[in-house]
């Protein structure tokens, strides 16, 4: 799991961190995945509070995100990095960085998708992440793609964004 510090969401915090991603378009979509298109790659995330893995008493809170990147493109690109911009409630912003994806470094050849399911234990119960992947090309160019901000709130919460 991603180390993460204390994590509280509004919407005033996820509409920043959303312009910050000005070159992405980002939307939501009807199945309740949050999703950003940059360069003609797709990243969508789906987060699930795990219910089963927190202790709210003890102020635990574990969520898992799914998250699926598909290359819409027409070369063939190699997820090399990612970095992750977590921040609570009080505007204490963590970084967490590094190569790959759960162990992975995958490539995308045109219409290929990825996915994979990573965690974020908080000591509060909601917050919000947001990040980027740097990608390589075919011919060794690198870039960077958004990855969207998404609400890690409790099942019962009320997500609003806009």
């Amino acid at each position: 799991m991603e180390p993460v510090a204390d994590i509280h969401t509004n919407q005033r915090t996820l509409q920043t961190m959303s312009r910050k991603q000005s070159q992405a378009t980002l939307s939501g979509t009807s199945d309740g995945r949050y999703v950003a298109l940059t360069r003609d790659i797709r990243v969508f995330v789906e987060p699930t509070y795990l219910e089963e893995r927190s202790d709210p008493e003890a102020g635990q809170h574990v969520w898992a995100y799914t998250i699926e990147i598909r290359n819409e493109g027409r070369q063939t690109v190699q997820l090399k990095e990612r970095c992750w911009e977590i921040t609570d409630g009080n505007g204490k912003v963590e970084m967490v960085q590094g190569s790959g994806v759960v162990g992975e470094q995958p490539v995308l050849k045109p219409g290929d998708a990825f996915e994979y399911t990573s965690g974020c234990p908080l000591n509060t119960d909601s917050g919000f992440m947001v990040g980027r992947y740097t990608m390589q090309s075919a011919d060794n160019a690198t870039f960077d793609i958004d990855i969207p901000a998404f609400a890690l709130d409790l099942p019962a919460a009320r997500r609003v964004m806009n």
